[in-house]
């Protein structure tokens, strides 16, 4: 068991973490499944920040599920997975190689790398050449400088095939405490130049020119994921990560993909991790309270009401995008057809849409078939 915060942290998972951990075990298997079948069924992954892999109360942390879904395909016949992780520390390291080699005593091709994910990355690289490839990046603190990750997607990745996703973990807490002594006496400017680094250039300090704000790293982490999107041409979406309701973010997660495919499933895994969270946030209350209710339970926004309504508003996205005058297939405008309710609702719910713009003889389509992302929409008959 490693000692001081490291240890304390590998304890237990705590709230962030189970969503971030559920997110990646709904979202994984799903990419390899999007992209392994044109590949001859090869995927490589890399997590740059591995950690120990496994919690001490007997958990898997990141490392672990990834592991064991490979494992999982690999039994299965379906993919093959090459794994990286990456760790600096060493005792971390320790116990990350020794649950590394456990798999591949089962046959995964997973390998344990003690040191900085840069120094791993050329060879990640070239053995995803022709292969899909997703990069988790998921550092205590600041990751990657902007510079680091643009060249890596844009220059060395760019391709739409074979597909290179990412998520990382951009900081909230660093950016308000950098963001906040950026001015003050207690401001130290190489930890801004590191920021600078990140954020691939100075721009995040107008956010903080009259000092912290409450939206301020909100702000800086719109822009982050904006401007990261446009210079390497993906979709990026940002996801706040809380430990509970009404919180200011401990990070955000940073997706992208040059897919819609991959954009909408990552919605629908996002929707089915934040309500893992709240129940996990509901469990953990009443484990600790004797009161007859938990307050998650009444402060959880109601997912049947949720998907009510959800239903007419996604219904007129889908008609506005029919007023083109052509069919098309839900996936192709995953942002248009969930709208605001993007990651808010799974993607049954654009089945649903379908059905209630049918009854409102707004398409001919019925909104039958599977999968649910291909369905074909039709503009309504016109007499």
């Amino acid at each position: 068991m490693s000692k001081g915060t490291s240890g304390e942290y590998w304890h237990a998972p705590a709230l962030p973490s189970v969503f971030k951990h559920t997110l990646l075990s709904r979202y994984i298997p799903r990419f390899g499944g999007m992209t392994g079948s044109r590949s001859g069924g090869e995927v490589v992954y890399l997590d740059g920040y591995a950690g120990e892999g496994r919690y001490e109360n007997g958990e898997s942390g990141s490392a672990g599920k990834v592991l064991k879904i490979a494992a999982d395909h690999q039994a299965k016949g379906l993919l093959r997975w090459t794994c990286f992780f990456a760790e600096r520390s060493a005792p971390s390291f320790s116990n990350l190689e020794a649950l590394v080699a456990e798999y591949r005593g089962q046959g995964v091709d997973a390998r344990a790398f003690h040191g900085d994910v840069l120094g791993l990355m050329d060879e990640v690289l070239a053995t995803a050449v022709g292969r899909p490839l997703f990069l988790f990046l998921d550092p205590c603190g600041l990751g990657l400088p902007f510079d680091t990750l643009v060249d890596i997607l844009a220059r060395r990745r760019k391709e739409t095939w074979p597909p290179t996703e990412l998520l990382l973990n951009f900081s909230m807490m660093a950016v308000r405490r950098i963001g906040g002594n950026s001015h003050s006496d207690k401001g130290n400017e190489r930890t801004n130049e590191r920021l600078d680094e990140v954020c691939g250039g100075r721009w995040w300090r107008e956010y903080f020119a009259e000092g912290y704000s409450r939206d301020a790293d909100d702000e800086v982490a719109a822009e982050y994921s904006e401007r990261l999107g446009a210079a390497t041409g993906m979709h990026m979406v940002s996801v706040p990560v809380t430990k509970a309701p009404g919180q200011k973010a401990v990070y955000n997660l940073v997706f992208g993909t040059r897919s819609n495919h991959g954009l909408w499933a990552f919605g629908d895994a996002h929707s089915r991790a934040r309500d893992t969270w709240w129940e996990e946030l509901e469990l953990n209350e009443e484990a600790e309270s004797d009161a007859l209710f938990a307050v998650a339970s009444l402060q959880r926004p109601d997912p049947t009401k949720i998907h009510q309504t959800a239903v007419p508003a996604m219904a007129e996205n889908i008609a506005n995008l029919l007023r083109q005058g052509r069919s098309f297939k839900l996936v192709e405008y995953t942002a248009e057809v969930f709208g605001e309710f993007y990651g808010q609702v799974p993607e049954k719910v654009a089945r649903q849409a379908v059905k209630h713009l049918r009854a409102m003889g707004g398409t001919p389509s019925d909104g039958t078939g599977s999968p649910v992302h291909n369905l074909q929409v039709l503009p309504p008959i016109r007499p």
